[in-house]
């Protein structure tokens, strides 16, 4: 009986060591992937390492849309051109606008807080949004102008349109160029770099503006033009705005099929089934997800290899690199795809 006594006190003794060791790291993971945000294999989420320039370019482009509208107003008042003032109300809203990206982006870039703990990355959509309203009245602008020059024409000097209008070919060409790596995963620089190319278009046709009327007197052109600058602006303002509200709404992202991630994650071995399914954009370069997984009741450890062969195949083959998994071993409430919390009535509005 003694001897049985003293391995029950050893085997005691084992148990709190263990559990001691266990809580410290425990508490290392924690600090690993809580405290400092360093997505590792014990966290449940990755992100896609981007390497971020946007700043410095935006801020380049920011020196050069200053100088292009001072130039295409002093010319365009000179030259009685329309059209090249227009496009320097385009180009200083444009200014305006990337001011307000670079700002956004040097927010962007503050680390999560008990408060925002997704950060501040979403600061890009607003920005986007305040963008798409300076376009808004840059084009408002531009038709009443336009609709004054064809009531009360005025001779324009075309070749000071071509000279000043082939500046802004430059720069905006110059600024396009700057912007265009960061903007394919970042809304707020590729709402800037749309403008910028925008400008770049538009300049390209106040130039052939001036040519024409170098040689016709077509003064009329002038300001047709200028009204087709403002459509191309309205174009470029609801494509920002359409993706802005769908991010601000937590739409599921461009090209991720719902339906198609449940069928995947349920053909996995370990999976008995998949509800309640979420995705959103955290930031125009970032998708989360979250969704109940129903397995067989097992060890936790057993838990942690699945969960993390879910992570890798979200990432690999749908690009999400912010998966938020729940783990049941019963499904709870009625077990749809959509959460029924989502739904107010439990009926989705297709």
């Amino acid at each position: 009986m003694r001897i049985q006594h003293g391995e029950e006190q050893a085997m005691d003794q084992q148990a709190q060591r263990l559990t001691h060791d266990n809580s410290k790291d425990s508490e290392s993971n924690l600090t690993e992937c809580g405290l400092s945000h360093l997505h590792n294999q014990s966290c449940d989420h990755h992100h896609i390492d981007i390497e971020d320039t946007s700043g410095s370019r935006l801020l380049m482009t920011l020196v050069l849309n200053l100088f292009i509208p001072v130039v295409q107003v002093i010319g365009g008042m000179y030259a009685h051109s329309m059209a090249l003032i227009s496009d320097a109300a385009h180009n200083f809203s444009d200014f305006t606008a990337v001011l307000i990206a670079y700002v956004a982006n040097r927010i962007g870039k503050k680390g999560a807080s008990v408060r925002n703990t997704f950060g501040y990355r979403r600061t890009e959509i607003l920005a986007a949004v305040i963008n798409v309203a300076l376009l808004l009245g840059a084009s408002s602008f531009i038709v009443y102008e336009a609709i004054h020059r064809l009531n009360h024409p005025e001779t324009v000097l075309g070749r000071i349109v071509v000279l000043v209008a082939g500046i802004g070919v430059i720069g905006n060409g110059l600024s396009a160029w700057l912007l265009h790596r960061d903007a394919g995963h970042n809304l707020n620089v590729r709402g800037a770099f749309l403008h910028m190319l925008g400008d770049l278009l538009t300049s390209v046709v106040v130039v052939i503006n001036g040519i024409i009327l170098i040689y016709k007197p077509w003064y009329w052109l002038d300001p047709i033009l200028s009204v087709l600058i403002a459509f191309f602006i309205l174009k470029n303002c609801w494509t920002i705005l359409r993706e802005a509200t769908c991010i601000l709404m937590n739409a599921t992202p461009n090209g991720l099929d719902i339906p198609k991630i449940k069928e995947y994650l349920e053909h996995m071995p370990e999976i008995e089934g998949v509800h309640y399914l979420h995705a959103w954009n955290v930031c125009s370069s970032s998708i989360a997800f979250s969704c109940h997984v129903v397995v067989a009741d097992q060890p936790l450890s057993k838990i942690d290899q699945v969960s993390e062969r879910i992570r890798q195949g979200l990432l690999t083959r749908f690009g999400i690199d912010h998966p938020i998994l729940q783990f049941e071993t019963m499904p709870c409430g009625e077990g749809g795809m959509l959460c029924e919390m989502s739904c107010g009535n439990g009926t989705p509005f297709l």
